[in-house]
């Protein structure tokens, strides 16, 4: 394995993956990013011309480069072809960013330092990502550490520059070590979203990488489209489209049916995505649109197909 090298802020790129993006909360992320790193490269997945037109001036406004992809290829396509960007500038790390996310001052400082120290018993780290909050539901952060039959949330302590370990990292806050993604591989772009972080997440893992989510490296992150209280429980939901209803079922069923995942894990998300599906099938609108897209992602996932969903 490697050993830690701490990634100078100008060997550093930024990538942040664009879809239609407002512009204006777009500019407000690249002017908290670009001082904090050595290069901002933005893959865009197939904007109208006039947001495009946009985006290259907010863009060009941090000296940073417009990669436009024309169509939608995905999520884990467009990050890619930002690594391989920054890999060609001569990047160490990246920090893949959303669209929707805004980092604090000193986030990708305190994710340096992180990446640069060693675990404990000497594995090399990965990756570490922001502790990403969402302000419209005051939930937890998310940060998932791995249990028996899963991923799931946890607590983090309050020291600054703490470091857990964690099953994945959410893809906006995450610094990775390109030597990392060199070993690991890049991200399945036949997922083309959803589950991109996790299934890569898992497989860093297997290949004997360290993955840390970093306490006091702050994110501001919106997850899903539209946060709604759960009936009976103290916890809210952040409902997706439908679209994303798709592929989150069938990319679930996918890594169900890869050789990744334990067999407790296989198990605890058979029963995370039957309750995901009874979930949307009865509390969510509109259900016309919604049910058969479910099952279609159900059964293309339980067929082992993937890529865009068909129609898209």
């Amino acid at each position: 394995m490697p050993e830690a090298r701490t990634p100078a802020p100008d060997r550093v790129t930024a990538v942040v993956v664009t879809y239609h993006p407002d512009v204006a909360a777009l500019s407000e992320l690249l002017d908290a990013v670009a001082p904090q790193v050595g290069m901002v490269v933005v893959v865009d997945n197939g904007s109208t011309p006039e947001t495009l037109a946009a985006l290259r001036t907010v863009v060009a406004a941090v000296d940073g480069e417009v990669v436009a992809l024309g169509e939608n290829l995905g999520i884990a396509t467009a990050q890619n072809r930002g690594v391989e960007r920054a890999t060609a500038g001569g990047a160490t790390a990246v920090l893949l960013l959303d669209q929707d996310s805004v980092p604090a001052p000193d986030m990708v400082a305190v994710l340096e330092r992180a990446l640069a120290t060693p675990a404990p018993d000497g594995r090399p780290v990965g990756a570490v990502g922001a502790v990403a909050r969402d302000d419209r539901d005051g939930e937890p952060p998310f940060v998932y550490a791995a249990q028996r039959f899963g991923p799931r949330r946890v607590e983090l302590p309050t020291e600054p520059g703490a470091r857990v370990e964690v099953a994945f990292l959410i893809a906006s806050g995450c610094l990775v070590d390109l030597r990392a993604l060199e070993s690991v591989g890049p991200m399945r772009e036949d997922f083309f979203i959803d589950h991109v972080d996790l299934e890569w997440g898992v497989r860093a893992r297997r290949a004997g990488w360290v993955l840390y989510a970093v306490v006091g490296a702050d994110l501001r992150h919106e997850l899903g489209d539209d946060p709604r209280p759960v009936p009976g429980r103290d916890r809210t939901v952040h409902v997706q489209s439908v679209g994303r209803n798709y592929y989150m079922t069938r990319n679930t069923l996918l890594l169900v049916r890869s050789s990744l995942l334990p067999t407790a894990w296989r198990w605890g998300y058979l029963w995370w995505i039957s309750k995901y599906t009874v979930y949307y099938v009865l509390a969510v609108a509109p259900r016309r649109r919604r049910v058969p897209l479910l099952l279609r992602g159900l059964r293309d996932g339980a067929l082992g197909r993937s890529g865009p969903m068909p129609g898209s």
